[in-house]
């Protein structure tokens, strides 16, 4: 990592220098009439040689640093100003009352109890992403607690956010706008559009305290995947070895590439840009077909693999009429008329010829052979789960 610092600083001290600047064209115009065409040749092979494989992905795709976070704020409130849609005398409701009045030193009668309709308690949701400083503003969420059918129209009093350390760091404040609205009729018919006990306040809040990430003074940097794989580790701390210098990184488990780096803010900035550039070739995944039992999607990744099968699917349908016929004996008048039950039972099974499946079909293979024989995404299911049962499919199948 040293080293690539280094040779930055010898490359601008070389663009300064006017000799080496002039001295180049000279030499390469003596070059391009003796071999232009071999130069080219060699400039192209240079570009395929060390252009970027076309499924590299960027590291900043895979992962984060650790302590680059965002952190989650929560609190406690009361919406005022509500055309009569508001909680209606809920006794915490009146407490919370109580308590903002309580700020500018009025005190309500113990025993009083004040009509809320035009109030509602809530609670405000808000993320502090990470990097917040103090005077930056944040979008919140605000939901009703107790009966309130709508906050339209509704204002959030100041309202202190907390940490998961129970620590202020944002101070909320502002009118509501609602995206849902309700409506109600005398005889108790009503209407609701969305949700209209929830809202948002955009830059409702104020930051008041940064979180210290620690990054600029941790022992190391820690890159964490978002999904753990042992070979993508070992690829994204060899990509990182390959522009900073062998030793620079190591894969310490499925997750985490520990990285080497000289402490201070401002080196490592630079140094965390440069990682996050950095193409790196990600592993292929492992197999799966994930099945939604409820609506019949079946998604499956192109590393699955089937083993030899013989599959053959048909339905089987059980058909039950009933034609009751009336019976009237003779003689005509004198004979009592009954009816007798009458019922035609059927089978109907369609007849399917079995289809095999080779040894290590790719994805277009299975796809191509279900629909030869038209399974619906039902059938489709439990073919999939036979397959797995019968130890042909090599994939992990997960049904949600």
């Amino acid at each position: 990592m040293l080293s690539m610092f280094t040779q930055l600083r010898s490359f601008r001290a070389k663009s300064r220098n006017p000799g080496v600047a002039q001295e180049a064209p000279s030499r390469l115009r003596s070059k391009r009439t003796a071999g232009g065409v071999t130069g080219a040749l060699v400039g192209l092979l240079a570009m395929l040689t060390f252009a970027a494989p076309a499924s590299a992905d960027r590291i900043k795709d895979l992962g984060g640093f650790q302590g680059i976070r965002s952190n989650q704020l929560t609190g406690y409130g009361i919406v005022v100003g509500l055309p009569g849609t508001g909680d209606d005398n809920l006794e915490y409701t009146v407490q919370s009352l109580k308590a903002v009045v309580s700020r500018f030193g009025l005190q309500l009668p113990p025993n009083a109890n004040p009509g809320m309709k035009n109030a509602a308690v809530v609670m405000i949701t808000a993320e502090l992403p990470p990097f917040a400083k103090p005077g930056q503003r944040l979008d919140i969420t605000v939901a009703s607690m107790g009966k309130a059918k709508s906050l339209r129209g509704g204002s959030l009093i100041m309202t202190p956010l907390l940490g998961a350390d129970n620590q202020i760091y944002a101070m909320a404040q502002g009118n509501l706008a609602v995206g849902g609205l309700g409506a109600e009729g005398a005889d108790g018919s009503k209407i609701v559009v969305n949700v209209p006990s929830t809202g948002r306040i955009p830059e409702g809040a104020t930051v008041e305290r940064a979180v210290a990430t620690g990054f600029d003074s941790a022992p190391t940097l820690t890159f964490n995947l978002a999904r753990a794989d042992f070979t993508t580790a070992q690829n994204v701390a060899g990509a990182i070895n390959s522009k900073l210098g062998f030793g620079s990184a190591q894969a310490i488990d499925a997750v985490s590439v520990s990285v080497r780096a000289p402490f201070g803010a401002d080196v490592r900035a630079t140094l965390m840009s440069t990682i996050e550039n950095l193409d790196v070739v990600s592993a292929e995944p492992s197999a799966k077909v994930i099945v939604n039992a409820r609506t019949g999607t079946v998604v499956i990744n192109s590393a699955v693999r089937v083993g030899p099968a013989a599959i053959t699917h048909g339905k089987m349908t059980v058909r039950i009429d009933e034609k009751p016929q009336v019976s009237q004996p003779a003689p005509f008048s004198g004979g009592q008329t009954v009816v007798t039950p009458n019922s035609a039972v059927a089978v109907e099974e369609e007849r399917r010829p079995m289809f095999l499946l080779n040894p290590g079909p790719k994805l277009a293979d299975i796809v191509k052979a279900v629909n030869a024989i038209g399974a619906s995404p039902a059938d489709l299911v439990a073919i999939l789960e036979a397959l797995k049962e019968a130890g042909a499919l090599k994939a992990e199948l997960i049904i949600l």
